[in-house]
C-alpha cells in the first residue's frame, strides 16, 4: 500500500515563531539544510534542522528594520565571510546585511526611496534589489554601483542570471526587463497584471508568476514558451526544484501548488488566506510562509513526514478555516448576498460609480464609465474569501500594497477618488496628503480623517513615526554618513584630488620606461623576448584629437558660407577673425584668442546642422586652448555649450557632427574648467554619447572610446563609485558593437585605468562579465599593444 506514496507532498512540520505574516523565505547555506524567514513582525529568523530529522529549531532572531521585512536572500561565501551573509529588505526602504551568527546587522544599505520588496545575489558579492520606487539597484559590498531605471511602477521581483552581467526585473507595470551591464536589453510583455515572482531555470530560460494567476516560461531571447494556469488568484511566489524544471507556486487562493512536467501535480490548501512565499530546500522539501505567521514544511520523504497526530491537527485547522470565510473585509457587504453577473445589465447613475458582483464564487468590482456607457472591471475584490485585517497588504494601488484602498466621493456629481491607507499611517496626515494630491478643499480634512478612523475601526498603531521625518516637508529623511549620495565634492579639485589621492599607492610612482607612447605609436616596440612592462594604464592624462589642417577647414567654411542662408552668412571680417582664432589655437601664432573671436565662433557653431561641421571642427581644435576652455566650460557659459554638443550626438543626426562633437568633448578634458564641467555633466554626456555606438562608424567608435578613456582617467583620481560603475557599463556595452582595434585598445586602457588600485571596481567588472568579453583580444597579433594591454587587464581580473 505504501508504493508510490513518496511522490506526494505531506506535512513535515509547522513552525511557530513569527508574530505576523511570513513574507519571505530563502534556503540557507549555513547551517546546512536550514533556511531564513522574514516577517511583518520586523524580524528575520534563521532555522536549522533538528537532530530528529523532522523539525527545525530557531537558531537566532535578527532585528534591524524599523518596519515590516518583506524579502530575504543569501549572499554566497567570500574569503571575508566564509559562511556567507544574509540580506533582508524592508518597508523602511533599507536593506540590512547580517552575518549568520549575529542578531544585529553588519551594515545597512540606504538609497531606495520606498519599500524594498525583492533581493537576489550574484557572484563576486553583488546584490540586486527591487523596490516600489520603480528602480532596481546593484550593490557591491556596502555601495550602490548602479540604478536600473525604466519600469513605470513598483518592481516586485528581481533575479541575477547565471550568465554574468545579466539581470531580470519584474514589475507592477506588467512587464519583465532583461538588463545587461546596467542597460535594458529587452522587455518581456504578456502578463496582464503585476508581475510578482521570478525563478531561473537555466542560463537560457526563466519563469515568472503574476497577479493574473498565471505562470509563464520564457526564453532569454524574448519568446514566451509556455503559460501555466491553475491558481484562481494572485500568485505571490515561485521556486524551482534543484536540478530539474519542476517548480512550486503559492498565492492568494490559500494554496501551494506543485508543478511537474508542466502540469499542476498537487494542490495543498493552507488554513491561511495569503500564502506569501515558498522556497525549496536542497533535499527537495518545500517551505511555505503565510499570513497566519506560521511556517510549514512539506516533504515527499516518508521518514520526514509528520506524525499522524500532527497531520490530523493540520487537517482540523484547515476544515475550520474553510467554514467561515466571511470576515467583514468589505465592510457590511455579505459576499453571499451579492447579485450575480446579471446585475451589470443595469446602467450606472454616474461616472466612477462602483458595483460588486459575485461570479463563480469570486467577488469582482466594476466601475461605470459614462463615456463608454458600460461597466469596466477594475479588479477582483481579493480578500472577499476571508482575509482578515491582520493579514493586510492585499489591496494594490498604483502597484503598491495597502491595508485599505477607499473610494471617496467628495460630492454627489463629481468624480470619486482613491485613498490608499495602511494601519501604520496617521489618519490625519493621510487625509491631508490625499486632499493635497487631488487638489481638494482642505476644509474636508476632519471629515476624511474621521471616515478613515471609522472605516478602519480605529486600527491604528501608536508608533506612527519610525522614519524620523517631518511629514510635511519630508525633512529629516536625510541620514548623514550614508554612502549612497557619494559625489565628488564640488570644492575639491577632482584632479589634484585635494587630499583625496592616496600618495604612495603604486599607481603614481611608475613612469613609462622605453619611451613608447602607445597612442601615437612613437618609438619602437621592444622584441617580445624582453619582459613586457605595463606602459598602458593607469593612464594619467586625457587623450586629445589634435590633428589639424587649418587651410582645408577654412576653405570648407568659406565654401559653405557662400551657400548659407542670409541670416547665417558670415562677413569677410568674420572669416578673418576665425582664421586668427585657428592660428592662435593651433600654436602657429603666440596670440591669445579674444572675446570677439569666441563670439564669432559661437555664431558659426549655431549654423544649421547640414553645414555646421567646419565650425564644429574649429571648436574642437580651439577648446584645447586654456582661454577658450575657460570661456566655454566656465560657470557662465557652460549650459548652452553642453546643450549644443549633446544636440549633435543624436544618432539620427549627421555622422560628421556626431564625430566632431565627441572629439570636442574629449578635448574639453585638457584644462581644469573642462574637466570640472565634464565630471559635473557626466551622467548626461555618457548617456547621450553611448547612443552614437549604433552607427558602425569606426572614427565615431574611436572618439567614443576616447571619451570613455578620458572619464576613466578622471575617475581613477577621485573615488566616485557611481561614476566608475557607469563608465564600466559603457565600456561593456560599447565592447559589444565595436570592431575597430584602435577603439578596442582605448576601451581596454580605460578599463585598466578604472580598475587599477580599486578592488570594488575589479569585482564590479567581473560581475558585469567584462573579463569574458575581452578574452578574445588577448590573442590579437597586430597591433601588439591590443594583446599586451588586454593581458594586463586580465591579470587584474
Amino acid at each position: 500500500a505504501m508504493a508510490g506514496e513518496g511522490s506526494t507532498f505531506r506535512l513535515r512540520c509547522s513552525l511557530l515563531g513569527h508574530g505576523q505574516d511570513v513574507r519571505g523565505l530563502t534556503r540557507g547555506l549555513f547551517p546546512e539544510g536550514g533556511f531564513v524567514s522574514v516577517s511583518r513582525d520586523r524580524t528575520a529568523r534563521l532555522w536549522a534542522p533538528d537532530g530528529l530529522n523532522r523539525g527545525f529549531t530557531e537558531m537566532h532572531c535578527m532585528s534591524g528594520h524599523s518596519n515590516f521585512v518583506s524579502c530575504v536572500c543569501i549572499i554566497p561565501p567570500s574569503d571575508l565571510y566564509p559562511r556567507g551573509l544574509i540580506a533582508t529588505g524592508g518597508n523602511d526602504h533599507n536593506i540590512c546585511i547580517f552575518t549568520v551568527d549575529n542578531p544585529a546587522p553588519l551594515y545597512v544599505l540606504k538609497g531606495h526611496k520606498n519599500t524594498v520588496c525583492s533581493l537576489s545575489s550574484g557572484k563576486f558579492g553583488t546584490l540586486l534589489s527591487g523596490s516600489w520606487d520603480t528602480t532596481a539597484k546593484v550593490w557591491l559590498n556596502d555601495r550602490c554601483m548602479m540604478t536600473l531605471q525604466g519600469h513605470t511602477a513598483a518592481i516586485w521581483a528581481v533575479k541575477i542570471l547565471p550568465e554574468q552581467g545579466l539581470m531580470l526585473t519584474g514589475s507592477a507595470d506588467k512587464t519583465i526587463k532583461l538588463w545587461k551591464a546596467g542597460r535594458c536589453e529587452r522587455t518581456f510583455t504578456g502578463h496582464e497584471d503585476c508581475v510578482r515572482g521570478l525563478a531561473i531555470l537555466s542560463e537560457m530560460e526563466f519563469l515568472s508568476c503574476a497577479n493574473d494567476a498565471s505562470v509563464r516560461r520564457w526564453q532569454i531571447s524574448g519568446e514566451c514558451l509556455q503559460v501555466y494556469y491553475g491558481h484562481t488568484n494572485y500568485i505571490y511566489s515561485i521556486s524551482v526544484f534543484p536540478r530539474c524544471k519542476d517548480f512550486v507556486t503559492t498565492g492568494e487562493d490559500r494554496s501551494l501548488r506543485i508543478w511537474k512536467q508542466g502540469e499542476c501535480a498537487q494542490t495543498i490548501r493552507l488554513p491561511a488566506q495569503s500564502v506569501w512565499c515558498c522556497c525549496v530546500l536542497d533535499n527537495g522539501d518545500i517551505v511555505v510562509g503565510a499570513s497566519d505567521g506560521i511556517i510549514r514544511v512539506f516533504t515527499e520523504s516518508l521518514e520526514r513526514t509528520a506524525s499522524a497526530e500532527e497531520i490530523q491537527a493540520f487537517e482540523n485547522e484547515l476544515a475550520q478555516a474553510s467554514i467561515d470565510p466571511k470576515t467583514g473585509d468589505l465592510g457590511d457587504i455579505n459576499a453571499d448576498d451579492l447579485p450575480g453577473r446579471e446585475h451589470l445589465k443595469d446602467p450606472g447613475t454616474r461616472d466612477g460609480q462602483t458595483r460588486l458582483i459575485k461570479d463563480n464564487g469570486k467577488v469582482e468590482a466594476y466601475q461605470w464609465s459614462v463615456s463608454e456607457g458600460r461597466w469596466i472591471k477594475i479588479g477582483d475584490v481579493v480578500g472577499s474569501s476571508g482575509a482578515t485585517q491582520q493579514t493586510s497588504g492585499k489591496v494594490l494601488f498604483e502597484g503598491k500594497e495597502y491595508d485599505y484602498v477607499f473610494t471617496i466621493d467628495v460630492n454627489e456629481n463629481g468624480p470619486s477618488y482613491k485613498l490608499p491607507y495602511n494601519i501604520t499611517d496617521d489618519p490625519w496626515l493621510t487625509a491631508y496628503n490625499f486632499l493635497q494630491k487631488n487638489d481638494l478643499n482642505p476644509m474636508f480634512l476632519d471629515q476624511v480623517a474621521k471616515f478613515i478612523m471609522d472605516n478602519t475601526k480605529g486600527q491604528t498603531l501608536l508608533s506612527t513615526s519610525n522614519q524620523f521625518s517631518d511629514p510635511f516637508t519630508g525633512a529629516g529623511r536625510y541620514v548623514p554618513g550614508s554612502s549612497s549620495g557619494l559625489s565628488t565634492i564640488p570644492g575639491a579639485d577632482p584632479f589634484t584630488g585635494a587630499g583625496r589621492y592616496v600618495p604612495g599607492s603604486a599607481s603614481n610612482a611608475v613612469t613609462p620606461v622605453g619611451g613608447v607612447d602607445p597612442f601615437t605609436g612613437m618609438g619602437a616596440y621592444q622584441s617580445a623576448a624582453a619582459k613586457v612592462e605595463n606602459i598602458y594604464f593607469p593612464k594619467k592624462d586625457a587623450v586629445t584629437f589634435d590633428q589639424a589642417n587649418p587651410t582645408q577647414i577654412l576653405g570648407k567654411l568659406k565654401e559653405l558660407n557662400g551657400s548659407a542662408a542670409e541670416e547665417h552668412k558670415l562677413t569677410e571680417d568674420d572669416l578673418i577673425i576665425l582664421e586668427k582664432l585657428l592660428s592662435a589655437t593651433c600654436n602657429t601664432s603666440a596670440e591669445t584668442p579674444t572675446a570677439q573671436q569666441l563670439q564669432t565662433l559661437w555664431r558659426a557653431v549655431n549654423w544649421p546642422e547640414d553645414i555646421v561641421f567646419p565650425a564644429l571642427d574649429i571648436l574642437r581644435l580651439s577648446v584645447r586652448h586654456p582661454t577658450v576652455n575657460e570661456n566655454f566650460c566656465s560657470e557662465k557659459e557652460h549650459f548652452q555649450f553642453i546643450i549644443l554638443l549633446l544636440k549633435f550626438l543624436n544618432p539620427k543626426g549627421k555622422q560628421a557632427n556626431q564625430l566632431l562633437a565627441l572629439r570636442a568633448l574629449c578635448n574639453c578634458f585638457v584644462s581644469h574648467a573642462g574637466q570640472k564641467l565634464m565630471m559635473e555633466q557626466r551622467d548626461e554626456i555618457m548617456t547621450q554619447a553611448i547612443e552614437t555606438k549604433s552607427g558602425n562608424n569606426k572614427n565615431i567608435h574611436i572618439a567614443l572610446a576616447t571619451l570613455t578613456l578620458n572619464y576613466a582617467v578622471c575617475l581613477h583620481k577621485v573615488n566616485n563609485v557611481e561614476g566608475k560603475a557607469q563608465c564600466l557599463s559603457v565600456i561593456s556595452t560599447v565592447m559589444e558593437v565595436v570592431q575597430d582595434l584602435e577603439a578596442i585598445f582605448r576601451l581596454l586602457v580605460a578599463l585598466g585605468t578604472l580598475i587599477s588600485d580599486d578592488t570594488n571596481a575589479v569585482q564590479l567588472a567581473k560581475s558585469l562579465g567584462v573579463d569574458s568579453q575581452i578574452k578574445k583580444y588577448a590573442s590579437v597579433s597586430e597591433p601588439a599593444k591590443v594583446k599586451e594591454c588586454c593581458r594586463f587587464v586580465l591579470s587584474l581580473l
